[in-house]
């Protein structure tokens, strides 16, 4: 993509829903605000996961609420702005609702772009780098075609009930270590992406999950970006063609 004026948007860990519906509401309308402002210029919007706090797709059934967001994320589409969507580890059970209601795109992998000569690696950043053994190994139940059938099973009321008392109470489906700044050896999403340098250069690796807005150089014109989220920081990413800046939405 090279458009002049270039202004590509990226966001993260919404976590709609938690710790309840009414409670997120207002950091909802929030982002719904945030939305409506970045439409006036936007080439493009990158949603990095954890939208919501849990997300399930039956056959015929997706989780009530969200009609604000998912109603701007339309109007947004529908204007000719592309959006791409990357699972997180709170909705990796999405499917094709978002691609068959909203034309928007769903990758659950990392992907690889390029706007205006600069490369980009994007994703949501869980199950990536050293360490974390014991989700990558949840992951891969929570994931695993079975797994999804069986409980696919349960009753949306009772499906959707249990997955919000293990994404909520216990925190099963989520990083625990997402408040605090570990140090560059310890972040394994920064030893990630110096391990990806050793074979191919990026001028920027985008990433959420962590929580923490971050920024830090991983080598030569090479940067890790966390965008935060939109729980206690309200972070986004801008990158305007020619630079990548993290700022806060204060509105």
């Amino acid at each position: 993509m090279n458009v002049a004026d270039t202004k590509i948007y990226f966001a993260s860990d919404q976590h709609f829903g938690a710790p309840t519906p009414e409670l997120s509401f207002p950091r909802e309308q929030k982002f719904v605000a945030w939305l409506d402002e970045i439409k006036k210029d936007a080439t493009a919007l990158f949603l990095l996961g954890d939208l919501f706090d849990f997300w399930f797709e039956y056959k015929t059934v997706v989780p009530k609420g969200f009609v604000r967001v998912l109603g701007k994320l339309a109007e947004i589409r529908d204007s000719g702005i592309p959006i791409y969507f990357f699972v997180g580890n709170h909705d990796l059970w999405m499917s094709d609702y978002f691609e068959k209601e909203l034309n928007i795109p769903v990758y659950h992998t990392t992907k690889e772009f390029t706007f205006d000569g600069k490369h980009f690696l994007i994703g949501h950043g869980d199950g990536l780098g050293p360490g974390d053994k014991g989700y990558k190994r949840m992951k891969k139940v929570f994931t695993n075609p079975f797994s999804k059938w069986l409980f696919r099973w349960l009753h949306p009321d009772l499906g959707v009930k249990l997955a919000q008392h293990l994404s909520v109470k216990n925190k099963l489906i989520s990083g625990a270590e997402d408040v605090r700044f570990l140090g560059e050896d310890n972040e394994w999403l920064v030893q990630y992406s110096k391990r990806k340098l050793e074979t191919k250069h990026y001028d920027y690796f985008v990433f959420g999950h962590r929580h923490l807005p971050m920024t830090i150089e991983v080598g030569n014109n090479s940067s890790y970006i966390n965008l935060g989220d939109w729980i206690g920081y309200f972070t986004y990413g801008v990158f305007d063609g020619t630079t990548f800046e993290l700022k806060e939405y204060k509105s």
